[in-house]
């Protein structure tokens, strides 16, 4: 896993895992790339266009099996697999909601899956509606990298189940809602299985921080703390 020296990460830093837009000054980016991007970019290559001061994830998302070729997808994440920058795979994962096939869609998870594996990096997931097939493909590969559901707004019964499987939960947009359930299911987290994040919200991660903080009736130095400890751990644990 890349050093963590790459660049300096002070304990205060606020922390966001999965964003689609790098912020200046925005603390801490994991920016979320597809294949698809990087094979249909018009302008400059996207990793080219990544700050030195920020990290990146590659993957395959399911929403885009479609629309580009898959092997030569694979060959694009086999390609990049060493990149100083890249500290995760994903997003990738299995949607219920989409045309494509689960059968298809588990095939290329699964590649990914045992991508990360072998490279030794944790996995940014997207899961709607398919836990049931996520927790059996957890079960059967057995992975020693972590799994990170990112953008969770699940039932606390839901993240109980994922968490009891060694699954972490990074939380994001659905903190800034009036939403009593997403709240309970936050609060009911060990808070050394969370993560948060912007994803495509156009909120700062240090308000969804604040937000989080407020419904976990925490300082938010220590929440930040906390979440940096969370984040050595997971990703930069050499």
């Amino acid at each position: 896993m890349p050093s963590q020296n790459h660049f300096p990460l002070p304990a205060g830093t606020p922390i966001d895992i999965h964003c689609h837009r790098y912020r200046a000054g925005g603390g801490l980016q994991i920016l979320s790339l597809d294949t698809h991007e990087l094979l249909h970019s018009r302008n400059q290559n996207p990793i080219e266009c990544i700050p030195d001061d920020c990290y990146f994830s590659l993957g395959i998302h399911p929403w885009f099996i479609d629309r580009q070729d898959m092997e030569t997808a694979c060959k694009t994440l086999d390609a990049l697999q060493h990149h100083p920058q890249l500290l995760a795979f994903g997003e990738c994962g299995l949607d219920k909601c989409i045309a494509t096939p689960m059968v298809r869609q588990i095939q290329l998870f699964s590649r990914q899956l045992e991508l990360a594996e072998r490279i030794g990096k944790p996995v940014i997931i997207h899961c709607v509606r398919a836990h049931a097939e996520l927790l059996q493909l957890k079960k059967s590969i057995s992975p020693s990298q972590a799994w990170i559901l990112h953008g969770f707004s699940g039932k606390p019964a839901l993240a109980a189940q994922l968490i009891e499987h060694g699954c972490y939960l990074s939380f994001g947009k659905a903190l800034l809602q009036s939403d009593a359930r997403v709240q309970q299911t936050l609060v009911s987290v060990p808070i050394e299985r969370l993560f948060l994040e912007t994803d495509a919200a156009d909120a700062s991660i240090e308000t969804i921080h604040a937000a989080a903080a407020t419904i976990r009736s925490l300082d938010p130095a220590d929440l930040c703390r906390q979440i940096h400890r969370n984040f050595l751990s997971v990703f930069l644990d050499d």
